[in-house]
């Protein structure tokens, strides 16, 4: 772990791999509802960094934090939130290409893989959702678009997610949902948080 401090009563930490930030960031919530550690103001996961502020004492936390056992993530004993998917994406046969496969068993592939959002970004309610074997990892396409169509399913390295609003992207397109994944009317206004666990379960296509 590298830390870097951020003002008087932050803490940035920067780890080699994602499955490190997922892990330190579930110990870090394990302890502060545990009583164990005094709640931090935030705390925010990234792909390689996780960032506490409001910290009374950030450079003692970090001697705690040399100190822990920190398990590797579990998938937890919450639901998976399940979100229906009409696999019709205009980049589904190049996913396909790519895989080695039909467009079927990318559907299959896809939709048999529990997922779990790593981190939260780039949108409000925009998850970066792994589970995907790396070999099933895809490039960014070549060109973004200039708009991306809301509730589009997309891949993009060893992420998946889902677009909450229309936005310029250059993700590789599979599918669409209708389900709504940030609304500041509901409570909690996004659907998916870091470590919520993801199922994508096929809909029936109509053209």
């Amino acid at each position: 772990m590298k830390p870097l401090p951020v003002g008087e009563h932050g803490l940035l930490i920067e780890l080699d791999t994602a499955e490190e930030v997922e892990a330190l960031h579930a110990e870090l919530l394990r302890r502060v509802a545990g009583g164990a550690l005094p709640p931090p103001r935030e705390i925010v996961p990234a792909a390689r960094t996780v960032f506490l502020d409001g910290l009374d004492d950030p450079r003692g936390l970090l001697a705690d934090i040399a100190s822990w056992h920190i398990p590797p993530p579990t998938a937890g004993d919450r639901p998976a939130v399940r979100i229906p998917v009409r696999y019709d994406g205009p980049d589904l046969a190049d996913v396909a290409a790519l895989w080695e496969v039909t467009p079927e068993e990318v559907v299959r592939l896809h939709s048999a893989t529990e997922f779990h959002v790593a981190f939260c970004g780039f949108a409000p309610g925009f998850g970066y959702l792994t589970g995907l074997p790396e070999p099933l990892h895809v490039p960014r396409r070549d060109t973004p678009r200039t708009k991306v169509p809301v509730g589009s399913v997309a891949l993009a390295g060893p992420y998946t997610g889902v677009y909450p609003r229309s936005s310029p992207g250059g993700w590789q397109l599979i599918g669409t949902t209708d389900t709504v994944l940030w609304d500041p009317r509901r409570e909690p206004a996004a659907l998916l948080a870091p470590g919520t666990r993801v199922r994508f379960v096929p809909q029936e296509t109509t053209r």
